[in-house]
């Protein structure tokens, strides 16, 4: 009798999935910035800590895709070193808008500018800063000031885009073992089939 292995895991949104596991394979063994980790590592590391943290489905897609928009641009990985602003966060909230809802796609878009807001409201997050973040924090606009941050508040997704920017400042250990993408593919499923519910629902 032939053993086998597990069967593969399906997904309810297959080409979206299959998309994102293709950036990740292609790409994702890149440099994150001047840490000690690649963009992959760094994704699996944040996911990791929101999904033991207990957050929900999207949260945990965000953390898993935060960075994304590393893997879409052709930026050397040197690029803040240079002076440069690759204005990411952007480039992967609009890339995600066309596939995910808000619950993933703002949490995205805000995680540089929730870094802004934790180094105006919290005396001891600037000094855990790695060097790199140190850096980009420059290019980025520097921490924000105290309107820009009652500004902040208001946004509906503030609160998990902090959540999200504390586990991408985690997710920088070298070795750290964590689940595959697979694993954390589940949650990505289940995060757009929540968006396209809510959505059809919407639309009635």
């Amino acid at each position: 009798m032939t053993a086998t292995g597990p069967a593969p895991l399906r997904f309810a949104n297959e080409p979206v999935i299959r998309e994102i596991l293709s950036l990740f394979r292609e790409r994702g063994q890149s440099q994150y910035g001047g840490e000690a980790v690649s963009q992959q590592e760094h994704a699996l590391q944040a996911a990791f800590f929101a999904e033991q943290s207990g957050a929900d489905a999207a949260t945990v897609a965000a953390a898993l895709l935060h960075d994304i928009g590393h893997l879409l641009h052709d930026l050397p990985d040197d690029a803040p070193e240079q002076g440069v602003d690759d204005r990411h966060e952007n480039l992967a909230a609009d890339w995600l808008a066309t596939r995910f809802g808000p619950d993933v796609v703002e949490p995205v878009r805000l995680h540089v500018t929730a870094k802004r807001y934790l180094c105006a409201t919290d005396a001891d997050y600037l000094r855990q800063l790695s060097p790199p973040s140190v850096l980009s924090l420059r290019l980025q606009g520097g921490p924000m000031t105290d309107a820009e941050a009652r500004e902040f508040e208001k946004h509906p997704f503030h609160q998990v885009a902090v959540a999200v920017r504390r586990f991408d400042d985690a997710a920088k250990v070298p070795d750290l073992p964590t689940p595959s993408l697979e694993h954390f593919a589940v949650s990505v499923d289940r995060a757009i089939t929540k968006s396209r519910e809510e959505t059809a629902t919407c639309q009635r």
